[in-house]
């Protein structure tokens, strides 16, 4: 296996792995605790980062779609403090934002497990970084999992 699709994999799994923690921590978290503790005074509750979490699996997964469907698309820009006030975050469902992100994710992982070399090789234009592969979005994902991750566990011990 070339060093390349040996990190594809490792993304991917990371991609699955991430999504399980964070039910794992989210098993502990009440409906109360997930809308009063912020990171914080002007931050993100814990219900806010969840919400914010599957609705940018969408639009990463949207993004790979762009790049495998056009030839090197300028790809979308999100702005996730405007996201998370129109689509009033702290007002949902903590279970259900899991579950769809769960739901998510394994449509994602699926595609990426899908894709064949060429495929991988794909690319657009990211608003942020110039150019972007689809390698590139697989290695976002966990990342930006990661980032969140940590973002809730530091609520959870510090919050205010």
């Amino acid at each position: 296996m070339e060093p390349i699709e040996m990190l594809q994999k490792r993304h991917v799994r990371l991609m699955q792995n991430s999504v399980k923690t964070l039910g794992h921590i989210l098993h502990f978290v009440s409906p109360e605790t997930a809308v009063s503790r912020r990171d914080g005074p002007n931050g993100w509750t814990i219900l806010e980062v969840v919400c914010h979490l599957r609705d940018f699996d969408g639009f990463f997964y949207d993004r790979v779609m762009m790049m495998l469907e056009q030839d090197h698309p300028m790809l979308p820009a999100y702005d996730h403090e405007q996201i998370a006030i129109d689509r009033r975050y702290n007002e949902q469902d903590l279970r259900q934002a899991y579950a769809d992100l769960v739901a998510s994710r394994q449509r994602f992982v699926a595609l990426f497990k899908s894709l064949d070399a060429a495929q991988w090789a794909r690319t657009g234009i990211h608003p942020e970084r110039d150019s972007f592969g689809v390698t590139d979005a697989a290695v976002q994902v966990g990342h930006h999992d990661n980032d969140h991750l940590e973002q809730i566990t530091r609520i959870l011990v510090e919050g205010v």
